[in-house]
């Protein structure tokens, strides 16, 4: 592994990391101002920095070695389609915002996998301002890094993601789920009850959240919103269900899965708050059917997945996790049970090439 003398000649003045996450619940109900539930990992991306003289920036990544060091001016940002475009989209929401930096050498590494739908890019941007927060003196808490976190994502690389990710970076920490409120950005952290252990499997599919299926969805969920009146499907409720119907398909189906993934989400807290196992496990699996028959976003390779996964005894429930298209599965064992549970299900759905990566909350 090359370390960050050997890259830049000196040593790192900060060193900052942020955790990817887990979404247990509320998924695609972020940029429709609803709730959500992620819960923050035990792996990380983790910055090395150090300022340098002038407005370069130097950076270099272990997942993207191979290429070298990256190179670009402040203030020169220009979007390339790659990784780089992440640190460019961070330094140029600081400079929209007002945020002065100068120029620094970045050395990243992760343990997050990308495109697994686990927040690779907002751990990597938390990870990154927290570094320039410390290194620069900028006068940022948490809520306002994961700001600009999403406008990074937003703005630059063009993702049109919600702020979950960023939020769950910035506030989450391993073993509590972080209860969110998209539309004022209040939050909670609930402890995760000591009757279930969390699995993360990964599907071996990954995706990519700035173009595709993903920003198709985004585009029907504000159109569905448009046609009923209201500001986004966070203001509708059961019952204006028969009311969205009338727009016809896809999008009454869009409207269905916010809606009751929105209620899901708020029968999880209180399923969390209870201890209560197989009521959150029963709410995974009503979430993943949601997720494949409404919202369209998952593929036949996950969903054999899931189906083996809740065939387990040990399991509780499950459903993919994240945007959707590829990514991960979760799953919500017993206690002691999760990582041979995990194994048992990929064997069983063994034609995917898919590989335990996070067993018992990782």
């Amino acid at each position: 592994m090359t370390g960050f003398d050997a890259l830049f000649g000196g040593v790192p003045a900060v060193t900052a990391a942020a955790p990817g996450r887990v979404n247990l619940i509320g998924e695609h109900t972020d940029y429709n101002d609803g709730f959500v539930l992620p819960i923050a990992l035990r792996r990380r991306t983790q910055v090395e920095l150090a300022p340098r003289a002038g407005r370069r920036v130097r950076v270099w990544s272990e997942a993207a070695g191979g290429a070298g060091v990256v190179a670009y001016e402040l203030g020169e940002e220009h979007r390339r389609h790659d990784w780089v475009d992440y640190i460019q989209g961070v330094t140029d929401a600081l400079a929209r915002d007002g945020q002065a930096i100068g120029g620094f050498d970045a050395r990243v590494e992760s343990s997050v996998p990308v495109g697994r739908g686990l927040a690779s890019s907002a751990a990597l941007e938390i990870a990154l301002l927290r570094a320039l927060r410390e290194a620069f003196g900028l006068g940022l808490d948490e809520l306002a890094m994961a700001r600009l976190g999403r406008a990074a994502e937003n703005d630059f690389v063009g993702a049109p993601v919600g702020i979950m990710d960023q939020m769950a970076a910035a506030l989450g920490d391993a073993g509590h789920a972080l209860f969110i409120d998209t539309r004022t950005l209040a939050w909670e952290r609930l402890p995760q009850p000591a009757t279930v252990e969390l699995v993360v499997v990964d599907s071996g599919i990954s995706h990519r959240h700035a173009s595709g299926e993903y920003r198709v969805r985004r585009d029907e969920c504000g159109r569905a919103a448009a046609r009923l009146g209201v500001a986004a499907l966070r203001d509708l409720a059961p019952e204006d269900l028969p009311r969205a119907a009338a727009l016809g398909e896809p999008l009454a189906r869009r409207v269905r899965h916010v809606v009751t993934e929105n209620a899901r989400v708020l029968a999880m807290v209180d399923a969390l708050r209870a201890a209560d196992a197989e009521r959150c496990g029963a709410l995974l699996a009503a979430s993943h059917a949601s997720l494949r028959d409404d919202f369209e976003v998952s593929l036949p390779p996950i969903d054999r997945l899931v189906a083996a996964a809740l065939a387990h005894p040990a399991v509780y429930g499950a459903r993919i996790t994240g945007g959707g298209f590829g990514g991960a599965v979760i799953a919500l064992a017993r206690p002691g049970e999760g990582a041979a549970a995990a194994r048992a299900i990929v064997a069983r759905a063994s034609e995917l090439s898919a590989a335990v990566l996070l067993p018992a909350a990782a």
